[in-house]
């Protein structure tokens, strides 16, 4: 499994006391794909741009996706500009893959769901695997989880991430707060449009 995948199955746990925005998840998604990718030498960190590596193929079908995506010819693209356009609609890709695997099955009723369809984990292994990484409190894993507000912060016990994932870790935030800023910009339009047509 790869920390995307296993942060997609930790967001779905019916134990999280709130549910996660799909473009929420869907930046972090991203973001765990490149710290994946950074992790296999695939890509390379030079400040905040990504620099093509080896360009072997990693095993995992969307991660290898994401692996074939990468700006390859100079110049390179910066981290920020992965996540958006990687994390276009990723979070509803890691759904459809993970029930093709088999990990994900239909429910009527579930907190994470994209669109009218709903799923739960099924009991597999690589679940078991997610679930025991996130209570390792895996430092990669619970940054990532605690930008979308799963589990809290980091403990000050866990090991620091290295210089590349704290940069990814970070670009993830900012891109989440950014996403956060345009939400509640629309929000506010929109009830300003509403008191317009109300009137007085």
């Amino acid at each position: 499994m790869t920390t995307a995948k296993d942060l997609f199955l930790i967001a779905m746990d019916s134990r999280q006391k709130q549910a996660v925005g799909q473009g929420d998840l869907s930046l972090a998604l991203a973001g765990a794909e490149l710290i994946d990718l950074l992790g296999a030498g695939t890509l390379t960190l030079e400040d905040d741009v990504l620099v093509p590596g080896e360009t072997s193929a990693p095993d995992d079908r969307l991660l290898g996706e994401a692996g074939a995506r990468i700006v390859r010819q100079a110049p390179y693209e910066r981290v920020e500009d992965w996540l958006w356009r990687r994390g276009k609609d990723l979070a509803a890709a890691y759904q459809t893959a993970l029930e093709a695997d088999g990990v994900l099955t239909p429910r009527t009723a579930r907190r994470l769901s994209f669109g009218a369809r709903r799923v739960e984990a099924v009991d597999t292994p690589a679940r078991h695997e997610a679930v025991d990484r996130w209570e390792r409190r895996e430092p990669v894993l619970t940054a990532l989880a605690s930008i979308v507000g799963i589990g809290g912060e980091p403990s000050d016990e866990e090991p620091e991430l290295d210089d590349a994932a704290t940069t990814v870790v970070a670009a993830v935030h900012d891109a989440v707060m950014e996403l956060e800023a345009v939400r509640q910009r629309r929000t506010i339009e929109n009830t300003a449009f509403a008191n317009l047509w109300r009137g007085p």
